[in-house]
Formats: C-alpha cells, sequence, structure tokens
C-alpha cells in the first residue's frame, strides 16, 4: 500500500480527507487518477493535508483483481490472517480511520461515471453532488465487507475497466472531492444526483448463459423482462426496477443488481 499525503500535517492538522485507487488492482483509473494529481495536479493549492492511497499495489502490478483474495469482500480485515488482503483491508483501513474518504472503482458493465454508497447521510448526499455524476446506488443492507459499507466512504464506478476515459472521469471526481472537502479551494458545480436504492442481487442460474434488455439506470416496467436466459427463462421485474452493474459476462455468479428510483440525492436522505 502506496500512502502519500498532500499538505502541511500538524498536530492539529492531520488529514481527515482520503482518496484510494486500486483498490482492485484491475480497475486502474483511481490509481492513475492519484498518480495524475501528484505529478501534474494543483498541489500547490493544497489548504488541509490529504492522503492518496494506492491499495492493492501486487494486484494493480500484475493487472489482476487481486492476488489471494477479493480485497473488496474483506473489510475490516484481519492483521493476523494468512490471506494478503485480509491483512491489507485492515491496514487500509486503520489507515482511513476518522476520515471523509472517495474510493475509485471500475466496471464491465456501464460506460458513464456513477456513486455507490451505504447508510446514506447529509454529508455524504453532499459529496455525491459535488461530484459530475448522475446516478448514485445505495447498497444499504444488501452487501456487507466492502469499503462501501464502511463510515466515511463513497465510491466512484468511473466506468470501463481499463479505459482512459475511466481514468480521466476519476481525475475529474477527485478534483470535485477534493474541492467539496476544502482541500482545494472553490467550489464545486453541484449536480442533480439521483439516487437508486438497491432492493436485491440477481444471481445467475448455474449452466445458464444471459442477454439483457435495457440498460442500466434505465426503468423496467413492472411485468418487463429485464434479462432472459438461452432457456428462455425471463427474469421480470415485479415493479418499476432500475438496473444497476448489470453485465451478462462480468461476474461468474452475480448478474447485478436491481434498484427502486427514490429521486435527486438530496430529498433521499430522510426517506
Amino acid at each position: 500500500m502506496r500512502v502519500e499525503t498532500v499538505g502541511a500535517e500538524t498536530a492539529d492538522t492531520a488529514p481527515s480527507v482520503a482518496a484510494v485507487g486500486a483498490i482492485h488492482g484491475d480497475e486502474p483509473c483511481g490509481a492513475r487518477a492519484v498518480e495524475r494529481f501528484l505529478a501534474e495536479g494543483p498541489t500547490d493549492r493544497v489548504q488541509r493535508p490529504v492522503k492518496l492511497v494506492v491499495a492493492n499495489e501486487r494486484a494493480l502490478e500484475a493487472g489482476v483483481r487481486s492476488v489471494e483474495g477479493d480485497l473488496n469482500r474483506l473489510f475490516p480485515g484481519d492483521p493476523e490472517s494468512d490471506v494478503y488482503e485480509e491483512r491489507l483491508a485492515h491496514a487500509l483501513w486503520t489507515e482511513l480511520a476518522g476520515c471523509s474518504i472517495l474510493g475509485f472503482h471500475a466496471t464491465v458493465s456501464f460506460d458513464e461515471p456513477f456513486g455507490t454508497l451505504a447508510d446514506l447521510t447529509p454529508e455524504k448526499a453532499e459529496l455525491m453532488r459535488a461530484l459530475p455524476l448522475d446516478h448514485a446506488a445505495d447498497f444499504t443492507g444488501v452487501v456487507s465487507g466492502r469499503s462501501v459499507t464502511l463510515p466515511g466512504f463513497v465510491n466512484v464506478e468511473a466506468g470501463y475497466q481499463g479505459s482512459a476515459a475511466a481514468a480521466d472521469a476519476a481525475y475529474d471526481c477527485l478534483l470535485a472531492f477534493l474541492r467539496v472537502t476544502d482541500v482545494l479551494p472553490g467550489a464545486p458545480d453541484p449536480t442533480p444526483t439521483n439516487h437508486y436504492r438497491v432492493r436485491e442481487a440477481v444471481e445467475k442460474r448455474p449452466g445458464r448463459a444471459y442477454e439483457l434488455h435495457g440498460a442500466n439506470f434505465e426503468r423496467v416496467p413492472a411485468g418487463e423482462a429485464y434479462a432472459t436466459t438461452d432457456r428462455g427463462e425471463r427474469l421480470r421485474a415485479e415493479t418499476d426496477r432500475w438496473p444497476v452493474l448489470m453485465s451478462s459476462d462480468g461476474h461468474e455468479t452475480l448478474l447485478g443488481y436491481t434498484a427502486e428510483l427514490t429521486g435527486e440525492i438530496a430529498a433521499a436522505v430522510d426517506r
């Protein structure tokens, strides 16, 4: 794990803001955003210290998702584990404790950046609206052991894995995040980010191939199919649903998630 602290740090100004890339080694967009900021970003304008972290350096160097275990399924980790990523999860979370954190990921299912979070608060809503994102998926109660479920953590899925567009989007989101947290001067332009409450994970059936209908974050009316298997089985939404992270070949056992649209994220905080 590589940690770079930018900005003057004193006993009274310990970093309380952090950005994290390369939680998955085959999703380099966040690490590229961190490297770009260190190389050419406005580091001379930093007003308060920030930690910039490249988490799973071993997996990033090898170009693989993980080395021994999926880091993003192992929080808060175990410092005594024999599994490298379990030790790393504990070290990373210890490093970030008490910080407001932006993590970076990439997908095989959607080419536009969007946010993910859990346990929505006014602070998280403010962060999401400050980033150039149209959509934010809320995984409260649906997943566990992931960075998105940790206190103070929000994530950006920056676009397709390995793409230049994802790296550019991650950098734009990093700058906006640093502005809204007062690390950099200036205020980001707020966006009318939509909030989607994820309701269920859709598991793949063994031995089936899937064809998806529609697109992520597009409404599937009640009763219509959002996917069909090669055996003619149709997966239907009982009520209006919006697919999230759906991909026919992105994951061995998971097709994706279905969600409901609750509205603009600032208005969704108290719902």
